[in-house]
């Protein structure tokens, strides 16, 4: 055989063995994917988790029929009240006589009057979470516009003699910004009474309303309670299934002595989802979330 072949036939063993090694050789791996945030604060704000809770409310035609049929419902259910003297809105007076005390009206301040999500799109144009000192921040700015129909239901309250009282978990502090606020949005104040009652006012005023709620209750009559928050209404930091148990124990109230307005951006009712687990990590309260969906699988 000559060489040259032989030369060339080696030449080409090699190269088929180099490139069956190539072949062979792993990849080197690829690098772990990096998990989706789950934390408004690092979310873009096209992932933020109030996205789309927050255009619903800024954009939809249906926030705001509902917030005009709420108000509307009011309306109504005012006339009636203020006809049957023996109407009341709290459970805080259904055992305490109130016959012959005036007339007033509970409102909370946020998502119920005063729409803040202006804040919102804030926080999700800049990936960021709640925290109070962007909220007080805000909040001293005094620029939340009011909630359709509010403005116009309460003028009529007022009109009647119907004292507004605003029983809002602001802190005590942001008093004197909250009442700018309401004032520049059209709601009515009392100017002889203090009809703003926020959290840490009192000692005893805590997040639960209820001792706010007591105090208007020992001197007026209190014919409706409007809000979006079940903590509006009754105790509402429990768990989910006596939440449930509560709303269907006053079902009757709904619509008429109670007036719920729409809030899916926050409130207490992401709190029960929670409720069960102790100290939880945004982690946990992500998992929680989604264990709380129901797809009705057999």
């Amino acid at each position: 055989m000559a060489i040259g072949t032989v030369r060339f036939g080696f030449a080409l063993l090699l190269a088929v063995a180099l490139s069956a090694c190539a072949t062979a050789r792993p990849n080197p791996p690829a690098p772990p994917p990096v998990p989706p945030s789950t934390t408004g604060a690092e979310a873009p704000p096209s992932e933020h988790p109030t996205l789309y809770a927050t255009l619903w409310i800024q954009t939809a035609a249906e926030y705001r029929a509902s917030a005009w049929q709420a108000y509307a419902a009011a309306r109504s259910s005012l006339a009636r009240a203020l006809e049957d003297t023996t109407w009341t809105a709290a459970i805080e007076q259904e055992r305490t006589g109130y016959g012959g005390l005036p007339p007033a009206i509970i409102l909370d301040v946020d998502e119920t009057v005063l729409d803040n999500s202006p804040n919102q799109a804030r926080l999700i144009r800049s990936g960021g979470a709640f925290d109070p000192e962007s909220w007080t921040q805000w909040v001293e700015e005094g620029r939340a516009p009011p909630i359709p129909g509010a403005p116009e239901f309460l003028a009529l309250a007022d009109s009647l003699g119907v004292t507004v009282f605003y029983v809002t978990n602001r802190d005590a502090p942001h008093e004197a910004a909250t009442r700018r606020n309401l004032e520049a949005a059209g709601m009515p104040l009392d100017p002889d009474v203090d009809t703003i009652l926020l959290r840490g006012e009192r000692e005893e005023w805590a997040s639960d309303k209820s001792s706010r709620r007591r105090t208007v209750a020992e001197r007026y009559r209190v014919v409706l309670l409007v809000g979006d928050d079940f903590n509006d209404f009754v105790p509402a930091n429990l768990p989910r299934a006596e939440r449930d148990r509560l709303v269907e124990r006053y079902r009757d109230r709904w619509g008429e002595r109670w007036i719920v307005l729409p809030n899916p951006t926050y409130g207490s009712w992401e709190r029960a989802l929670y409720s069960a687990a102790t100290d939880p990590d945004e982690a946990d309260r992500a998992r929680l979330r989604l264990e709380a969906l129901e797809d009705l699988r057999p």
